[in-house]
């Protein structure tokens, strides 16, 4: 669709918004227009399910029928006359039936049916639905007669329409007659990018209705805009709007005082969302790290005291016919961390002699190859060292206890 196309179509209905979820809803609701399949709306409460079936029905060919547009809230009307308002009646099916009534499907014969929370219909009320979609055939309360109607049904929900369908509260084959086509509108959220431009025009539009000075926002007031989680989605963003527009004194509204409009639990809710997954990789990468650390300046201060344990037995006046023996040391190596792992002390020349002082040196029997080895091996010896205790450990190698049960478990300790 182009986009001059897209945004007539916005214009016409009062939608606001760029979001590439926004568009490609309304786009699917263009190309379906034409055709007479039935369309399952789905989104949080406030997101402005409503302006779709409006934008099937004014591009279908059943918008040249007069008044041929009707919307029902199912969830408004009492279950004990739903039936009533859907199907009609006769005279006297039941009390105060005075005189016989068309229900909506009669009425909307030839034209556009919207069932809003189609959700919250009664499971019998969903078999007479499930029949006309399938057959357009019904019967009015009270009487025994077929009739037969010609609706394009659109229906919207904001249920979780397969967690009703496993509770038994909606029947799936009825779901699946609905759900022909499927257009999901996002939630207020999952489109920040116009969540400024619906505000501005909320604001504009209450500010000239209550004759009041225009609102400005700052740049924070913003930001703090786009992070709010806005559980009510459009909805609660308008009446946000309003209250600002008519109670607020000062009209350049800050962050400090836009928060003031917004419930806590909710703008925590919304921060705690959008750092989450940034703040557990943050704090994963950091304990790895800080583990890494230990490990490498624990290996060299470890190297280095037998360093110095070797150099004091070779000089030592015990065995003197040992002093002109040549000992090679890197210490460029034993310098730079990232080489740890290769650093070694090589023995250059040395006599046979020399082993048995060397094997009483406390080097550890098993090398240590790779990172994951050392890792292990520090964690293996801080265990030790604090018989056992996790906690002291952790804490001895300056990392989280999670952090440490994992990498017991990661490596069998």
């Amino acid at each position: 669709m182009e986009r001059q196309d897209l945004q007539t179509i916005k214009q016409r209905f009062g939608i606001i918004g760029n979001s590439p979820l926004l568009n490609r809803g309304i786009e699917v609701a263009v190309q379906v227009a034409p055709t007479d399949l039935s369309v399952l709306i789905t989104g949080e409460s406030g997101v402005g399910k409503e302006n779709f079936p409006k934008i099937i029905h004014a591009y279908s060919l059943r918008r040249h029928k007069k008044d041929s547009y009707f919307a029902v809230n199912c969830g408004a009307i009492p279950k004990g006359t739903l039936e009533s308002e859907l199907f009609g009646h006769e005279k006297g099916a039941f009390t105060d039936a005075r005189a016989e009534r068309k229900g909506y499907f009669e009425i909307a014969d030839g034209g556009t049916l919207f069932l809003d929370e189609v959700g919250e219909l009664p499971l019998e009320t969903q078999a007479q639905l499930l029949r006309v979609l399938e057959s357009g055939e019904f019967m009015r309360v009270g009487s025994s007669q077929v009739r037969k109607t010609d609706v394009r049904v659109v229906a919207a929900t904001n249920l979780d329409m397969k967690r009703a369908i496993s509770e038994g509260r909606f029947r799936e084959d009825l779901y699946y007659r609905l759900n022909t086509v499927e257009i999901k509108v996002p939630a207020l959220r999952e489109r920040t990018e116009d969540i400024p431009l619906l505000f501005r025009k909320f604001v504009v539009d209450f500010c000239q209705r209550y004759n009041m000075p225009p609102i400005q926002l700052t740049d924070d007031a913003t930001q703090a805009l786009k992070a709010y989680y806005w559980q009510g989605n459009v909805r609660q963003l308008k009446h946000t709007a309003e209250q600002i527009c008519a109670v607020e004194t000062n009209r350049t509204i800050t962050a400090q005082i836009l928060r003031k409009y917004l419930p806590e639990h909710e703008m925590q809710r919304g921060i705690a969302l959008l750092g989450a997954h940034a703040q557990t990789n943050h704090e994963n990468f950091m304990n790895e790290r800080e583990l890494l650390y230990k490990v490498l300046f624990d290996m060299k201060r470890e190297m280095t005291e037998m360093r110095q344990q070797l150099n004091g037995l070779l000089t030592s006046p015990a065995t003197p016919q040992h002093r002109n023996t040549e000992i090679v040391v890197n210490h460029n190596e034993y310098e730079q961390v990232e080489d740890i792992q290769d650093a070694t002390t090589e023995l250059i020349d040395t006599p046979d002699t020399i082993e048995p002082l060397i094997e009483e040196l406390p080097v550890e029997d098993t090398p240590v190859n790779t990172m994951e080895d050392i890792e292990r091996e520090s964690i293996r010896r801080a265990l030790q060292r604090n018989k056992g205790s996790r906690k002291m450990a952790a804490a001895e190698l300056h990392i989280s206890e999670r952090t440490l049960y994992r990498k017991i478990k990661e490596y069998g300790l």
